[in-house]
């Protein structure tokens, strides 16, 4: 039942967050044996893009495919999202979409340091009310199954940016922004993914206490100035509207 809505069925810029549907047809194609959670995966030149992330600051050359999926839910590394990508599949990415009942929520492209004139215009896009369903049903174990869902959880419980939604939790609600994970058997069970880019900020996820859980989608669009007072305070206000999301959630469960 929906506690709050303003604008849920616009179609916006959502930045990373696009990469939950990555995330969770890796997890269906690990929960169905169709692929090896232990499946080495090489990083290369021509999937190379820097940004958010670790894998293009480390040495290493190959990962595991499960260790690659908790980089993009951790630090929604770019590289690996790539990488991961390449693996999986674009139009598979898309069928999952498709599948869980989505219309205007899509992840477009890969990750790119330059976005031209032929590449689609922006990584993802969604709607709050298709994103906060997939949320839900997330927590529900009613997206994919059990299993499957269960692993999606876990990567994005080690999310570390709490600068939305999440910073509420953080200041008020006793969360350690970078030790929430669902391995650590905390009474607050909460995860996310954000996104950020010019003029876009996002954050989708759920928390759940007890028997209660709140799921939520807050996504903010902009005409960006960047680096002008004025796109410092639009993104000063967006912060500070997210975090009032944030305190709204704590506020019911």
């Amino acid at each position: 039942m929906p506690l709050a809505s303003v604008g849920p069925d616009l179609a916006l810029r959502t930045a990373s967050v696009g990469k939950v549907l990555l995330l969770v047809e890796t997890a269906r194609l690990i929960a169905a044996g169709e692929v090896s959670p232990d499946e080495p995966l090489t990083r290369s030149v021509d999937l190379w893009v820097g940004d958010s992330g670790l894998w293009h600051t480390l040495s290493v050359e190959t990962l595991p495919l499960i260790d690659v999926a908790a980089l993009v839910g951790a630090v929604s590394d770019n590289l690996a999202t790539n990488v991961l990508l390449r693996r999986v599949g674009l139009a598979e990415v898309a069928a999952r979409a498709t599948a869980l009942g989505l219309r205007a929520t899509a992840l477009h492209d890969r990750v790119r340091d330059v976005r031209g004139t032929d590449h689609p215009p922006t990584l993802s896009t969604g709607t709050a009310s298709e994103l906060s369903q997939l949320m839900s049903l997330l927590a529900s174990d009613a997206a994919v199954g059990p299993d499957a869902d269960r692993l999606v959880r876990q990567w994005l419980s080690a999310n570390v940016d709490q600068s939305m939604v999440g910073s509420a939790l953080v200041e008020q609600g006793g969360l350690d922004p970078i030790a929430h994970h669902s391995s650590l058997d905390l009474p607050t069970r909460f995860w996310n993914k954000t996104g950020t880019d010019a003029g876009v900020r996002a954050d989708v996820g759920a928390v759940s206490v007890g028997e209660h859980t709140v799921s939520w989608a807050a996504i903010a669009n902009w005409d960006p100035s960047p680096g002008t007072t004025l796109d410092h305070l639009t993104v000063w206000a967006v912060l500070r509207g997210m975090r009032h999301i944030g305190e709204q959630v704590l506020g019911v469960l």
